[in-house]
């Protein structure tokens, strides 16, 4: 997973933030980690703490894949079952995102930590647009009232990345090499290009990490 942008000389702003988020929980990357479509974060951001990697994809055109199923009705998935899982620019291709944020819930270990990223400022993705269908675009407080209709609400931390130069930036195809660091990282709640969330799922009562 390179990113480069369609000249190739950078890496997309959007991954930026999204890294940035990673490297600041990779805490909580350990044990068994789902990611979808790759496990190149589980790799990056977990390394020896994690014990098993699995890959999710939605269908069988990704050889790297070992379960492929679909979020919304993935019965086949058994229930706390993953320490981690990592789902990272996701929610936005998934019309029933509800129905998938209760999958990734119910799949979740007592205790087990769910970090996503989500889109709020993006041209839509042709290639997804193609394949499955790209939705929705969110906002900080879209995030809170969906997730905390599952994850009790002390458990869900949603926050944004991103300014209004970032976000033009991004819109014209531009990489994080022809912005500043100031320019990126300044932080305008009102331009929110990538919503990171963080989600705990609470302990069984009696039950310890």
């Amino acid at each position: 997973r390179t990113w480069l942008d369609r000249a190739g000389h950078g890496r997309c702003i959007d991954r930026h933030y999204i890294e940035q988020f990673l490297a600041a929980q990779s805490g909580a990357i350990r044990g068994r980690v789902l990611e979808v479509a790759d496990n190149t974060y589980t790799v990056q951001f977990g390394g020896g703490r994690v014990t098993h990697s699995d890959i999710l994809h939605v269908n069988d055109s990704n050889p790297r894949a070992t379960i492929v199923a679909d979020l919304t009705r993935a019965d086949s998935i058994p229930s706390d079952s993953y320490d981690c899982i990592i789902c990272t620019q996701t929610f936005q291709f998934i019309y029933d995102v509800r129905a998938a944020a209760q999958t990734l819930y119910r799949i979740l270990r007592p205790g087990g930590t769910l970090l996503a990223t989500a889109s709020g400022i993006s041209q839509i993705s042709r290639y997804d647009m193609d394949r499955w269908g790209d939705y929705w675009r969110f906002t900080s407080r879209s995030l809170e009232l969906l997730l905390g209709e599952i994850w009790p609400r002390d458990n869900i931390e949603v926050r944004s990345y991103g300014n209004v130069m970032a976000s033009i930036a991004y819109l014209h195809g531009l990489t994080t090499q022809e912005l500043t660091p100031a320019q990126l990282d300044s932080h305008d709640p009102d331009y929110q290009l990538v919503l990171p969330i963080r989600a705990v799922k609470p302990l069984k009562t009696g039950e310890s990490l």
